[in-house]
């Protein structure tokens, strides 16, 4: 019996020391990840996805688990700065509305660099069907002459 006690003096030390170090490990790692969740949560998309249902704002779709990373939050009035706390400048879009609304934004604005309120014309050389009435007549005249014969 004395001997155990022994032992387990001598070991208990070193466990408890161990022990300590394990747990002073844990502590950190355990703040940091709360620290990493108050600085996301501070992040307007995580605000918009607290207040905002999981559903793309276009299409309706809706997003559970994992796919929630395929919502985006869209500025209403794409100034990445205007974050108002109650999110009045924010709706959530799936990633394929989200770009079908900027790429509109796009040729919105390719139409008002014109500035002359008419339709800009492209420039284009390239003229696919320049031939085809020569070709459609020729194939015209073969299939006459193919019912001649």
């Amino acid at each position: 019996m004395r001997h155990y006690i022994r032992i387990r003096e001598a070991i208990s030390p070193m466990s408890t020391k161990e022990n300590q170090k394990k747990q002073a490990s844990r502590d950190r790692i355990v703040a940091e990840a709360r620290r990493n969740q108050a600085a996301r949560e501070k992040t307007y998309r995580e605000k918009a996805l607290k207040m905002f249902p999981w559903v793309c704002g276009r299409c309706g779709r809706e997003f559970t688990g994992r796919r929630v990373r395929e919502l985006t939050v869209h500025h209403k009035d794409h100034n990445h700065d205007n974050n108002p706390p109650d999110g009045s400048n924010w709706e959530l879009l799936c990633i394929y509305c989200h770009d079908n609304e900027h790429a509109r934004d796009q040729v919105a604005e390719w139409y008002r660099q014109d500035g002359s309120g008419e339709t800009p014309q492209l420039q284009s050389d390239n003229k696919p069907f320049a031939g085809l009435s020569d070709l459609l007549e020729k194939a015209a005249n073969n299939s006459d002459k193919d019912k001649a014969d």
